[in-house]
Parts: C-alpha cells; sequence; structure tokens
C-alpha cells in the first residue's frame, strides 16, 4: 500500500482490488498492467463467445446499459486508488466503454445509487434498440428493474421535456454536466407512455425489445433469482462473462444459458483438493488434467496479483472438457456451512430447494435465508423467506414439509441426522421490505454495492435480528 515495490509481484501496482470482505476481513489485492492486461484477454474472450452465439441466434450484440459505480473508496499512502473491482475495471479501461455504453460514463459516478441507476436507464431508454444489459449479480439486475418500474412515469417525463427530474440526488456539477449531455427524445416518450399505459409497467423486455443478452454472474445460488428474470427480460438469453473475483480470475463462459467456464488457464496455474482430501493436512493436489468429470474440488490459483496457491474457498465442479481444458461451475463458498448438528448444508443445496418449491408452489420469492434457532440445543432451522409483493402462501405447512422433504432429498448428511438428531424446520415469513432492510445493512457496513450478494445461509443468529415476523409456521410432528 505504500508503493513499495518487489513484495507481491515485481510488476508495479497501479490499482488494489478491495475484496467484498463476506468470507472475512476484507483485503487488498494488487492489479498490474499485466494482470489487467490477462484480465481484459478473458473478457475479450468471453464476448467472442457471445457474440458468435448471439449471431447464430440472429440477435447481433450492440450498445450495453451497465450500472456498477465507478467511484473509488480512496488512496494509499502511495497514491495508489483502491476500491471495488468493477470500479477499478471500469476506471482502468474507460476509453473503451465510453464506446460500447449505452449512456454517457459519467452516468456512472452519482454516489446515491438510486440516481445512478436512474440515469443510466434515462440515457439507456432513448435508445430503442439497446441489446444488453449487464449486472454483476442476478440480485443486482433485479435491483435495476424494479428501479425501472417504480419511477417510469418520471424517466417518460424526462424524456419528453429533456430535464432531470429536480428530486435526484445528483451532485450539482455532475448534474450540470449531464444535463448538457442529455436531450428531449418526444417520440420515443410516447412510445414508451403508450405501452406503459397498455401494459400497467415498464420492464426491460417491454422497453426493448429487441434484447441479444442479459449479462450476469452464474452458477452457486444464481437459479433462484433467474426464476424471477422472465417477468422482465423474457426468455432472453443469459451469459455469465467470466467466472471471477478480485483476487482471480477463474473461467471464461462458452455459451449462452450455461454454467459451465472454461478454466481460464492463461490467468494464472491452477491446482485442484479432491473432496475426501478437504480435511487433511497435507492435501493431494491434481493438475487440471487430472480432475474427473461429475467431481467437486476446492481450487488453487497462482497468478500475476501475487497470489500464491492462493485458497478463495471456491467449491467448483468439473462439468466436461473444452477440448483438453476442464469446464468447470461454481457451486459454492466452502466457508458456507450450515450444521445444527454436523450435516454441513451449503448454499447450493438450500438454493436447488428454494427453486424447487418456488416451481411447485408457483410463488416468486423476494429473497431468503435459512438460519439457526437461538436457544435449541440442537437448533431448529429456520427458513426465512419474504414473499414477492402480491403474493401469499396459502399452505404454510405443505411448503415447510416440501422444504423438509426436498433438503432430504438432494443432501444426504441432512437426511441421516434428521431422522434422530436435527429438530424440524420452522417457517418464519417475514414482512415486505426484510430483505430490502439486509440489503441497507451490509452497505452500511461498508460492502459494496457492486458486490452485493446475499448469504442464503447463515450461522450467525443475529444476521436477520429486528426484522418483523409476520408468521411462523412448525411441521404438525411438532404438536405430536
Amino acid at each position: 500500500a505504500r508503493g513499495e515495490s518487489n513484495i507481491l509481484t515485481p510488476d508495479p501496482v497501479i490499482y488494489l482490488n478491495m475484496t467484498s470482505g463476506t468470507t472475512g476481513k476484507k483485503k487488498l489485492i494488487p492489479v498490474t498492467k499485466r494482470s489487467r492486461q490477462i484480465l481484459n484477454q478473458a473478457n475479450q474472450i468471453a464476448m467472442g463467445f457471445a457474440a458468435e452465439a448471439s449471431r447464430k441466434m440472429g440477435s447481433p450484440i450492440g450498445k450495453i446499459l451497465l450500472t456498477s459505480s465507478v467511484k473509488i473508496y480512496g488512496r494509499t499512502s502511495n497514491g495508489i486508488e483502491y476500491g471495488p473491482v468493477s470500479a477499478g475495471d471500469l476506471r482502468l479501461n474507460d476509453f473503451l466503454y465510453r464506446h460500447i455504453f449505452a449512456h454517457p460514463y459519467e452516468a456512472l459516478q452519482p454516489e446515491d445509487s438510486l440516481a445512478r441507476h436512474y440515469i443510466c436507464l434515462l440515457f439507456a431508454l432513448r435508445n430503442s434498440q439497446l441489446r444488453v444489459i449487464g449486472a454483476n449479480f442476478p440480485i443486482l439486475a433485479l435491483q435495476l428493474c424494479k428501479y425501472l418500474e417504480c419511477h417510469a412515469q418520471d424517466l417518460i417525463k424526462d424524456l419528453e421535456t429533456g430535464n432531470i427530474v429536480n428530486w435526484l440526488k445528483l451532485e450539482p456539477e455532475l448534474r450540470t454536466k449531464l444535463e448538457r449531455q442529455f436531450s428531449a427524445a418526444p417520440k420515443r416518450a410516447v412510445q414508451l407512455r403508450s405501452i406503459l399505459y397498455r401494459e400497467g409497467r415498464l420492464t426491460p423486455k417491454l422497453a426493448w425489445q429487441n434484447l441479444s443478452l442479459i449479462i450476469t454472474a452464474r452458477g452457486g445460488t444464481s437459479d433462484f433469482y433467474f426464476q424471477r428474470f422472465p417477468r422482465y427480460f423474457g426468455y432472453t438469453p443469459i451469459f455469465g462473462g467470466i467466472y471471477a473475483s478480485a483476487e482471480a480470475t477463474f473461467g471464461i463462459y462458452h455459451d449462452l444459458n450455461t454454467d459451465s467456464t472454461i478454466l481460464a488457464i492463461k490467468s494464472g496455474f491452477f491446482e485442484f483438493i479432491p473432496q475426501e482430501e478437504w480435511n487433511e493436512k497435507q492435501p493431494k493436489i491434481l493438475l487440471p488434467d487430472q480432475v474427473k468429470v461429475g467431481e467437486y474440488y476446492r481450487i488453487l490459483v497462482t497468478n500475476y496479483s501475487g497470489l500464491y496457491r492462493y485458497d478463495i474457498g471456491d467449491v467448483v465442479e468439473v462439468v466436461g472438457f473444452y477440448e483438453q481444458t476442464p469446464l468447470i461451475v461454481f457451486r459454492h463458498r466452502l466457508g458456507g456451512l450450515l450444521s445444527s448438528t454436523t450435516e454441513k448444508t451449503n448454499e447450493f443445496h438450500v438454493a436447488q430447494v428454494m427453486q424447487q418449491l418456488q416451481q411447485e408452489f408457483d410463488l416468486p420469492l423476494e429473497n431468503f435465508c435459512i438460519t439457526l434457532s437461538e436457544h435449541e440445543i440442537p437448533p431448529h432451522y429456520l427458513v426465512n423467506i419474504e414473499l414477492s409483493p402480491g403474493h401469499t402462501l396459502s399452505d404454510p405447512q405443505a411448503f415447510l414439509a416440501h422444504f423438509d422433504r426436498t433438503l432430504k432429498e438432494i443432501h444426504a448428511s441432512y437426511e441421516i441426522k434428521r431422522r434422530h438428531q436435527i429438530p424440524s424446520p420452522r417457517l418464519r415469513i417475514l414482512a415486505t421490505g426484510s430483505f430490502a432492510t439486509v440489503r441497507q445493512r451490509l452497505i452500511q457496513r461498508g460492502m459494496p454495492e457492486s458486490q452485493l450478494k446475499f448469504t442464503h445461509i447463515s450461522e450467525n443468529r443475529q444476521f436477520l435480528h429486528g426484522l418483523i415476523v409476520e408468521q411462523e409456521i412448525s411441521l404438525l410432528e411438532d404438536y405430536n
């Protein structure tokens, strides 16, 4: 951070990626010109795959709507900027992004989240042929949709008049700059108002009927959020871009609507720890050509950011090979485990369960998180859910019983220990807006909005503290 050379890497450091801190203390990861070039190459290869797949579908790639902030957190004593990886990427490649965005680069500069989303939407709505919407995580794509729905009237009015609403929290100098770049689009305003009146709402798919792609993170718990995408995006293909973190680039997506990525072998040196070796002090290590399809591995990386045999904690599944290179899918973060006794339930387990429940009960959830009860030993699983606005759960008993049964089917250890050790789960229906409150808490604690992702399991009994529980349901067996 003081700019000393040849510490982790011989190359000069040009930026420091700050990790999100979701699994521990935040870390600063060096970015060098060489590591940036490698990341750019991975992005270019991924977009080449996306462009080819879109071309085959007859949907060319064009301008992109992206709402990630370019704000950094600060500078070190030696003047090196540090902040989220997305901000660093946008700042270090601003010349490129200025040519592909459907909005000015300055639209990413507002400090206020709503203001930034509103301005990006406002400029993008001028272009009826927008082709791509990008978001770091699916939940952020859904947040964009909510902003569009809630502020459709004001956005259309601004398009009609060429003004920017006064209530928006914009820095004065930035407002002046943006107002100079914005002009009225009355014909487009008429078109959008007609859609709004006809449909009763405005969604991305209604506003941009020729969308080619949604680019956002796949794998892990993404499928839970993807179940709500058709409401806003129709069946627009979803492309993962690259599988990466602040620390490293792990994989490159090679097709639309797939979770598998090609191991990014030019981004670093990768090693794999088989599942049966995870608890060993000196685990057996495999190279990429030694892994087996269908097996789960922890992944180690040595790269140009100065990381050496670094274990980020990601668990990946090998699902095939692209030529001779493994195809990997991110499943869950190793540290994210939930145990009433010793069953070790992970996020991938519960995401699969909740995905099935949403489908079978035709019930969209705003979000969910599985926690443990405070006072019982062993504790109950608490299935905390927030229903999407306008929806009710007519048979919560059946929902809870189905959760219990499906988790047994998916997770063998839970099924075995549930017979005699783990008490029955309980369902908690939270008040509307509960996870918005959790979101604000996370942001206030310093989590970057661009890296915001909810954990769906937590052993922290205070994680959902203070939220209103509208209804708590137990299984019938608890009453016998």
